[in-house]
C-alpha cells in the first residue's frame, strides 16, 4: 500500500472577485511508513493540502490516494467512513467536545462508528493508559494541560489504528518540554504501528524530528529532502531558499 499519492492536485477559492489557486498542481508521493512534514510559508497552500490528503476537502481536479484509496472519487458519506475508519487527524486546536471526558473524547470515533460505547471506550482507555492519561480520564478538557489534551486528541485520532496520520501544527500551543515529549511519543507510535505520520507546519524546529521534508511553495511541491542529521537551523535555511 502507497500511503500517499497525489497527482496534479489543483484547487481554487473564490474570494469576493478574486479567485485564489492554492494548489497549482501538487504532485507528491510518501511510498512508505514515515514521518514527514509538509512546510511552507503562510499562504503557500499548507492548509489546503492537508485538508485535500485528510478528505476534508475536495480537489478541483487531479488524483488523490491515501491509504491506498482513491479519495478523489469518493462521495460524502464514503468520504465520512474512510476520515473515521482508515485515517486520524489532529487539529492544531484539537476540537475536543468540552462537555465529554478525556475517555469519551477518546471514544467518540468509534462510537459515532456504531460500536457499543463499552467497547469503545475500553479501546480509548487502553490508548490513553498508553499517553500516560490513565490518572485522567474522567477530566474534562478544561481540566487538563494543553499537552493533556494533544495527548487526548492523539488517542482520538488513532481509535481505529489507522495506517496515515496528519497532525496541524502539533506544537504550536505547546510549551517546550511538552512539545519534546510529544516529539517523543510520536516517533514512538510511527516506530511501532508502522504509522505515517505526515505533519503540517512553518517551524523548522518541528521540521526537524521529521524523516523528509516537502517544501510548499506557491501551491507547489518546490524541494523534497532528507532531515537526517541537519540541524533546525539548517533547514530553515533551504526552505527559505526553497520559498525564494
Amino acid at each position: 500500500m502507497i500511503p500517499i499519492r497525489l497527482h496534479e492536485i489543483r484547487k481554487s477559492f473564490v474570494l469576493g472577485q478574486r479567485r485564489i489557486e492554492a494548489l497549482r498542481g501538487v504532485d507528491l508521493t510518501i511510498d512508505a511508513p514515515g514521518f514527514h512534514a509538509i512546510m511552507g510559508r503562510s499562504g503557500s497552500g499548507k492548509s489546503t493540502l492537508l485538508h485535500v490528503m485528510a478528505a476534508l476537502d475536495s480537489p478541483d481536479s487531479g488524483t488523490a490516494e491515501v491509504a491506498g484509496q482513491p479519495v478523489h472519487r469518493m462521495n460524502e458519506r464514503e468520504l465520512t467512513r474512510f476520515r473515521r475508519r482508515t485515517i486520524g487527524i489532529v487539529f492544531q486546536q484539537f476540537n475536543l467536545v468540552p462537555t465529554l471526558t478525556a475517555l469519551e473524547n477518546a471514544a467518540l470515533p468509534g462510537v459515532l462508528d456504531g460500536r457499543p460505547a463499552k467497547a469503545a471506550q475500553s479501546r480509548a482507555g487502553e490508548l490513553l493508559e498508553r499517553l500516560g492519561l490513565s490518572a485522567r480520564l474522567h477530566h474534562r478538557p478544561d481540566a487538563l494541560s494543553g499537552g493533556e489534551q494533544q495527548r487526548v486528541a492523539i488517542a482520538r485520532a488513532l481509535h481505529f489504528d489507522p495506517p496515515v496520520v496528519f497532525a496541524d501544527e502539533p506544537t504550536g500551543s505547546l510549551d517546550s518540554r511538552s512539545s519534546g515529549e510529544l516529539w517523543s511519543l510520536l516517533r514512538a507510535l510511527s516506530a511501532e504501528r508502522r504509522t505515517t505520520l505526515v505533519i503540517v507546519t512553518h517551524e523548522a524546529t518541528a521540521a526537524a524530528h521529521c524523516e523528509r521534508v516537502h517544501l510548499l511553495r506557491d501551491g507547489v511541491i518546490a524541494d523534497t529532502f532528507e532531515v537526517r542529521g541537519m540541524h533546525a537551523s539548517d533547514l530553515a535555511a533551504r526552505a527559505e531558499h526553497a520559498a525564494g
